[in-house]
């Protein structure tokens, strides 16, 4: 039974009577327990869908349902307590402690904020924990690293006890070690709560490892499933199809599209392969079957005929000299 569940949906904006459609016909369902990310080239409506399920702005048609209610329907207060909602923006708060950033999070469970509930306390120490940062409970926000920022906004969104967790960009930023981990985080607590978790990234190769599906969004529409069942069918090659770029499926990682020049064959060892073929790619070679000059890969060394190298470097520039 899926959380939440668009059908026909079209979004986008209405100025001076203009309606400009961004996006149409989205038929979409986001399960419990389940990490989806969305992602697509920029343009295609990513926040602008984002928006538009968490409610803040109204579909232009179609319906956006949450436990089989149209959420257009739905007071502030009833979406508070259905979605939590965590935006790139960063926040800045004097004087506030950790502990208070989360306490914000339990607001639509309290008549007034700052209600010292034992249900309320439990809620933001648990929320607190799972984010892994009881040590740093009593410290001002602002002494926080990026990093500890952004678990502290989820921590607040976990508080706020909604079986659907929306963020935009979480991992903005945020360096490479910060982003792995909160993506590693979220999934994990897709996991163990149960909660639907939605975040929409740039982080391709994150997602591709992190999520459990993926809505693959594109000026055609968003094609949705598992992240390897996408790669299978060639909808990552077709969404970023670029004369700069291409999505190779063999590794997962999007490269280069270099001007080639020069040809050659490698052979040898698998765990050093994907490195030479990345640095011969840089450099202009192509790798081709008939290529007179044959690299042959050993745990320690690159051997060109009776040549040993034991650095790229060295090869690089041996081949450069010799072709």
């Amino acid at each position: 039974m899926p959380v939440l569940k668009t059908s026909s949906l079209s979004i986008g904006y209405i100025r001076k009577n203009n309606r400009n459609v961004v996006q149409s016909a989205l038929s979409l369902t986001l399960k419990a327990g389940e990490m989806v990310c969305l992602i697509g080239p920029n343009g295609t409506g990513k926040s602008t869908l984002l928006r538009t399920l968490a409610g803040l702005q109204k579909p232009l048609a179609g319906k956006i349902m949450i436990d089989s209610h149209d959420i257009t329907a739905f007071s502030a207060h009833k979406k508070a307590l259905k979605i939590a909602l965590v935006l790139t923006d960063r926040v800045d708060v004097e004087n506030a402690t950790v502990q208070d950033i989360v306490a914000y999070g339990r607001h639509p469970h309290s008549n007034w904020w700052g209600n010292d509930d034992k249900t309320d306390r439990e809620a933001i120490e648990e929320a607190i924990r799972m984010v892994n940062l009881q040590k740093k409970a009593n410290n001002n926000f602002s002494e926080l690293s990026d990093g500890e920022r952004q678990r502290v906004m989820i921590a607040k969104a976990l508080a706020q006890d909604t079986p659907i967790i929306m963020l935009d960009e979480p991992t903005a930023h945020l360096d490479l070690p910060n982003r792995v981990d909160i993506m590693l985080l979220l999934h994990r607590l897709a996991h163990k709560t149960g909660k639907s978790i939605l975040l929409s990234t740039h982080e391709l190769d994150l997602a591709l490892q992190a999520a459990d599906r993926i809505w693959l969004m594109s000026n055609e529409g968003v094609v949705n499933g598992v992240p390897e069942d996408l790669v299978f069918n060639g909808s990552f090659n077709k969404t970023f199809e670029s004369r700069s770029y291409f999505f190779n499926a063999d590794n997962g990682n999007f490269s280069m599209n270099y001007p080639m020049t020069g040809k050659v064959w490698v052979t040898g060892n698998k765990t050093r392969m994907y490195w030479t073929l990345r640095a011969l790619a840089r450099a202009g070679y192509m790798v081709v079957p008939e290529a007179e000059t044959v690299i042959n890969i050993t745990e320690n060394s690159w051997i060109v005929k009776d040549a040993e190298f034991h650095t790229i470097e060295s090869l690089l520039n041996h081949i450069d000299t010799s072709l």
